[in-house]
């Protein structure tokens, strides 16, 4: 249940610096439980940094930051008992049997359960909830890419983690295996209010599962909101597209419901093939990032998170 006054992250002012480098200037931000944020934004522009330190994996330079009511700097083994880490890749141990490895690894997570988060997870629901049942008894090193991506997931939530970062979670997946992802994603949210970060550079997967989607660009957010919310933000105008007789015709307008109300108002069913359309995600996000980095406003999409 999303409690506005108590989020599983809460970021603010956060700096850091190498050297005479100043990576993140002053980020802010909130996640909320049962929440899935993507984290989005070229390479160089802090992503990577920004979860390190929410990870507990690197010291910031300045700021505040709170991960399940808790400073990453001080968590303890208890703390990060809670959260789940999918990497990118990783070196797995390939003579060891996938039910195997995940059985040994759910013993780490035993002495932290609790009646309200039983930890870990039964080895055999998760892996049937990561497409793996036939594969179970096989040894890792016989698994293909796509299969040791699945593993990959599995491993990061083993501990039924309260908060799960995903980093590029579906690369190597095949179509049918990354919708069985999305509905993953989606049952961890809804049923189990896990709070998801994500990072990914695939803006049609962040659209299909984002709560909520975080720009970072030059170390700073430079918009915060659902995809839909951006979009509309950003491009005033929709693009309606229909037949009439069999000539297509094609009319940007501000104010879509109402011309296509009076569409089919003055022509009725002879109107076929009707198409809305908005600014992409990918639309969005290339305006911002540019108009970021020509020194335009980067304050666009903020309002809606302030308004929460």
């Amino acid at each position: 249940m999303r409690d506005p006054a108590d989020p599983a992250v809460r970021v603010s002012g956060l700096r850091m610096r190498y050297g005479a480098n100043d990576v993140l200037h002053g980020v802010e931000f909130e996640a909320y439980r049962g929440e899935v944020v993507c984290l989005l934004g070229p390479n160089g522009a802090g992503k990577t940094t920004t979860i390190e330190i929410l990870e507990g994996f690197r010291m910031r330079s300045a700021g505040e930051v709170s991960v399940l009511g808790v400073d990453p700097a001080q968590g303890g083994e208890d703390w990060r008992a809670r959260l789940g880490v999918v990497l990118q890749s990783w070196r797995d141990h390939g003579k060891w049997h996938v039910r195997e490895l995940l059985a040994h690894l759910g013993r780490y997570y035993a002495p932290y359960s609790t009646p309200s988060m039983p930890r870990p997870w039964d080895a055999d629901e998760l892996i049937a909830a990561v497409g793996l049942t036939e594969h179970a008894h096989k040894k890792i090193k016989t698994l293909s890419g796509g299969q040791r991506r699945r593993l990959d997931v599995a491993i990061g939530i083993v501990g039924r983690p309260e908060l799960l970062f995903l980093d590029e979670p579906t690369a190597g997946f095949d179509p049918e295996a990354r919708r069985e992802f999305h509905d993953l994603v989606h049952r961890l949210s809804d049923d189990l209010d896990t709070t998801i970060l994500l990072t990914t550079h695939d803006l049609d997967e962040a659209e299909k599962l984002a709560d909520r989607i975080l720009i970072l660009n030059g170390g700073r957010i430079v918009a915060d909101g659902s995809a839909d919310a951006l979009s509309r933000q950003i491009a005033g105008e929709a693009e309606v597209r229909w037949t009439l007789d069999g000539q297509r015709f094609v009319h940007s307008t501000t104010e879509a419901t109402k011309y296509v109300h009076d569409l089919f108002k003055q022509h009725g069913e002879a109107v076929a093939d009707l198409e809305v359309r908005r600014a992409s995600l990918e639309d969005t996000y290339m305006t911002l990032v540019h108009r970021a980095e020509a020194g335009g406003e980067t304050e666009l999409g903020l309002q809606e998170a302030g308004a929460r």
